[in-house]
């Protein structure tokens, strides 16, 4: 289990190596200043387990519970980006994991709701955002099908390698709504994103080579 907050403290170590990190990913092509803002906001660390604060602000995924990983935060910043999102945006993530990425959407002040599928992750994560003070609505369950009581979606983004969920996906988008997915096999994937433009209507474009952990689920890689 993760620690408690009254453990957690973001101490001005961590706000420098904070700092650093998103000095870094500006140099990697981050620009969105609202991204940019809430990368510098939130603590990573708080989402690690306390032992392995230390490798909270690398430019690194971390493996975490159930098989799972925290993103790199390059990857969190890039999809994030590409989301393009304004405030108030109702955004879907398919795949809460420690929390993290779901923390950076709601402080960038989106209304967030997550789906997991790995209990003991979505216990852990839904417990950390609500200690940490991030207001998002977490979900048990499989993301693969999406949430579509709760859209349409201004924005919906996949956090693991998934066959392409885009066409199950897409039609719980508003128009000028964007989903981001890696798309690809279990070992090399493509960031797609999907645009809804009017109607029934989409643009797909392709941003670059990422590696995830597969996707789970009724239209993953597996059950």
């Amino acid at each position: 289990m993760y620690a408690k907050i009254y453990t957690l403290e973001d101490s001005y170590k961590y706000k420098g190596q904070r700092k650093r990190l998103v000095e870094s990913l500006q140099s990697k092509g981050i620009t969105d200043e609202r991204v940019i803002q809430a990368m510098l906001s939130v603590p990573r660390h708080f989402f690690f387990p306390e032992a392995f604060w230390s490798k909270a602000y690398d430019d690194a995924a971390f493996p975490i519970e159930g098989g799972q990983t925290i993103s790199q935060p390059f990857t969190v910043a890039f999809q994030t980006q590409l989301l393009a999102l304004k405030p108030g945006a109702r955004v879907l993530e398919i795949g809460t994991g420690s929390g993290y990425q779901a923390a950076v959407l709601s402080a960038m002040g989106a209304e967030v709701y997550s789906i997991e599928r790995v209990e003991e992750l979505f216990r852990s994560a839904a417990e950390k955002l609500k200690e940490c003070g991030y207001p998002v609505n977490v979900f048990l369950g499989d993301g693969t099908v999406g949430l579509p009581s709760k859209g349409p979606f201004d924005g919906i983004i996949v956090t693991a390698a998934a066959p392409d969920l885009a066409e199950h996906l897409k039609v719980q988008l508003k128009t000028g709504g964007r989903l981001v997915l890696p798309v690809g096999d279990q070992s090399f994937q493509k960031m797609v994103l999907i645009e809804r433009l009017v109607d029934n209507k989409y643009r797909r474009t392709e941003h670059g080579d990422f590696k995830f952990v597969p996707l789970i689920g009724k239209y993953g890689w597996t059950n």
